[in-house]
């Protein structure tokens, strides 16, 4: 039997192990997905080594960044956007090899995309974490413009108190990618100046537990537009799928 999984800390709140237990199910297919929560990234190592059947992995906060080390090759988008969310196992002559992918960026275009108008031309990303680099390269992509809002900013970037009205009205994408408000800690947000939005914002959050984050119910009381991370989640699955299963790859 073929086995699957996710590694982060924590894992409470991920609905990955649910959705391809579901799919797997509903397809009769012969697999597994289990969730691995490592305490450190240098388990990881011993994770591969103890689960000879492994052929695909998820990777979640905090560490798409920090498990690049122990991956023997990169595609060109996680070489590009230098995170790593999906990891193909692949087991021949007695070698295992692993590479690693990022569907985030794949999930996050093609749900954000549809609701982008000629308006939405520049956008704010808060947080600096192996998310937001997908969300940067995706609206890239996308032609938009983007600006990182970080607690301890570096050069080019902005600190949360710098969000003063002349700079929120030269945005109007604001895309959440910390963790903040992810449950069980729902209470939680982000603090940026939620009085200066209006309807000519989109406001997205990558977090999905719960449905409607403190983000998001702040944003929408100020006429924002809003959208959560759960069609993400789903395509960003669809995509990793994709790649377990392709031969080529």
């Amino acid at each position: 039997m073929e086995l699957y999984g996710i590694i982060g800390k924590p894992l409470v709140h991920s609905f990955s192990q649910k959705f391809f237990t579901e799919f797997f199910e509903r397809t009769h297919y012969d697999a597994r997905y289990l969730r691995f929560e490592l305490s450190r990234i240098d388990e990881f190592s011993t994770l591969i080594e103890e689960n000879p059947t492994l052929v695909g992995l998820n990777v979640t906060l905090p560490y798409k960044q920090q498990v690049i080390p122990y991956l023997h090759h990169l595609d060109d988008a996680a070489a590009a956007i230098g995170a790593v969310n999906v990891i193909k196992v692949k087991h021949s002559e007695g070698k295992t090899t692993l590479t690693g992918h990022n569907t985030d960026y794949i999930g996050f275009l093609q749900s954000i995309k549809p609701l982008l108008t000629a308006s939405h031309r520049r956008a704010i990303i808060l947080g600096t974490g192996g998310a937001s680099k997908a969300v940067n390269y995706a609206l890239h992509q996308l032609g938009l413009e983007t600006t990182f809002v970080s607690r301890t900013p570096s050069e080019g970037q902005l600190s949360y108190p710098q969000l003063t009205a002349d700079v929120m009205r030269s945005y109007s994408v604001i895309v959440n990618t910390t963790p903040l408000g992810t449950f069980p800690n729902v209470d939680t947000c982000v603090d940026i100046p939620y009085s200066l939005l209006n309807s000519q914002y989109l406001c997205y959050d990558v977090v999905y537990n719960p449905e409607k984050t403190l983000f998001l119910q702040k944003c929408e009381a100020q006429g924002a537009s809003i959208k959560n991370g759960l069609e993400m989640l789903h395509l960003q699955a669809e995509a990793a799928w994709e790649i377990w299963k392709d031969k080529s790859i």
